[in-house]
């Protein structure tokens, strides 16, 4: 894909973060957009914004995109009403801290249901619509974590390594088949979003120290920066595997090196870093 103008573009969780900036950063660039979120007062803000950088056609809709009902349902009414899909971006996500130990199923089963489940409906419901397209692309939000694993963060770990595995085993199928669809899954680092002060937590976890801990230590890049790339690198480059911040290439880079002792490394470091438990 060479262009997004005039090009059909679905986002999911585009009530803040990425999502409302990759909707603007696309709405300046000509595409047409069905944009999606839970949230609907902030999803409602996105498209005062996508309309203020120029879209030329904008559709909105309150998504849970865990609700396979809803996405088999949203799916062909975005087609519908555009005549085609172009482009899809599963950015929809949540977080959860808290040791294996500690957590509850419940929280266990939100956070795949939505980060793993999510994706995975998103794709399946999309995917014959970019075939169709003729000139198609499907983005993933894994994450740095779905590279690497830290401690704390074992579901999260989970929900996004298994987005890495989906996506990978996904483009390989499309390019066996000859499909014209191409395909990027995206590990970003630490992006200025709410992400973590959104989240769920353990009963044990300050959840407070943990959001105050990721936005002042670890969120590096401003979700604008971070739609750019995804836009460029990925939808445009179509580079099948996007890291996205210094921070995310640094420690992929240093895990690469030490191999499985990147753990103990890890470990060390959190054991003198991570918030106290309750």
């Amino acid at each position: 894909m060479k262009t997004v103008d005039d090009k059909v573009v679905v986002i999911t969780g585009a009530a803040s973060g990425i999502g409302r900036a990759l909707s603007v950063d696309l709405a300046r660039r000509g595409a047409l957009l069905a944009i999606s979120d839970i949230d609907e007062p902030g999803l409602a803000e996105t498209v005062e914004l996508v309309k203020s950088a120029g879209a030329r056609e904008v559709r909105c809709d309150r998504l849970d995109v865990a609700d396979r009902a809803a996405f088999a349902t949203y799916a062909p009414a975005v087609a519908e009403q555009f005549g085609r899909v172009n482009v899809v971006v599963n950015n929809a996500g949540v977080a959860l801290a808290g040791d294996v130990e500690d957590l509850e199923y419940a929280d266990m089963d939100w956070i795949v249901d939505i980060d793993f489940w999510g994706v995975v409906h998103g794709t399946k419901e999309f995917l014959p619509h970019l075939i169709a397209s003729g000139d198609g692309h499907l983005v993933t939000m894994s994450s740095l974590f779905g590279l690497v694993s830290v401690p704390g963060q074992s579901m999260y770990n989970a929900a996004k390594y298994a987005v890495r595995g989906f996506t990978e085993a996904l483009r390989e199928e499309i390019l066996m088949a000859g499909h014209p669809v191409g395909v990027t899954v995206v590990h970003p680092g630490g992006i200025r979003t709410a992400i973590v002060r959104n989240a769920r937590t353990s009963a044990r976890e300050d959840h407070a120290r943990i959001a105050r801990y990721f936005d002042e230590q670890l969120a590096t890049m401003e979700p604008e920066q971070a739609a750019r790339i995804i836009v460029e690198k990925g939808i445009l480059a179509g580079k099948p595997r996007l890291l996205v911040g210094r921070d995310a290439h640094a420690v992929h880079q240093f895990a690469r090196l030490a191999g499985a002792r990147y753990q103990d490394v890890f470990a060390a470091v959190a054991r003198r870093t991570k918030p106290p438990k309750r």
